[in-house]
């Protein structure tokens, strides 16, 4: 069995998605999972942010555009939410680079757009 890095937090934020898929199905927009899944976050006294901003630097330079995580939970693990078919490597490298922005230790996909919930 595969061994997650801060496997309780991995799991509970899961369920959660699991259960807000459960009730909402797929074929919304990624606004309205991202809506339920901050109200289920509150809920359980979870501490999160909301498209947490972060700069974005190139050879020392500030870039003029920052990157925000959908949300950053437990002050180090980055979920992105998705409402597509599938998760692609796209969306796998994506999630890398703003865990390497964020300095995180893990990031988390999740895919509500599928008929079942999808994770990576």
């Amino acid at each position: 069995m595969e061994e997650y890095l801060y496997k309780t937090e991995n799991y509970k934020l899961v369920g959660l998605c699991m259960e807000i898929h459960r009730i909402l199905g797929s074929g919304l927009l990624e606004v309205v999972y991202k809506d339920a899944l901050e109200y289920e976050l509150q809920l359980n006294k979870i501490p999160y942010s909301r498209e947490k901003e972060y700069s974005v630097y190139y050879k020392g330079k500030l870039l003029p555009h920052q990157f925000y995580a959908d949300f950053v939970v437990y002050d180090n693990i980055v979920v992105e939410v998705k409402a597509l078919n599938e998760i692609t490597k796209e969306h796998i490298a994506q999630t890398i680079n703003y865990i390497k922005l964020a300095r995180g230790k893990l990031g988390i996909i999740i895919n509500f757009g599928a008929a079942e919930l999808q994770h990576k």
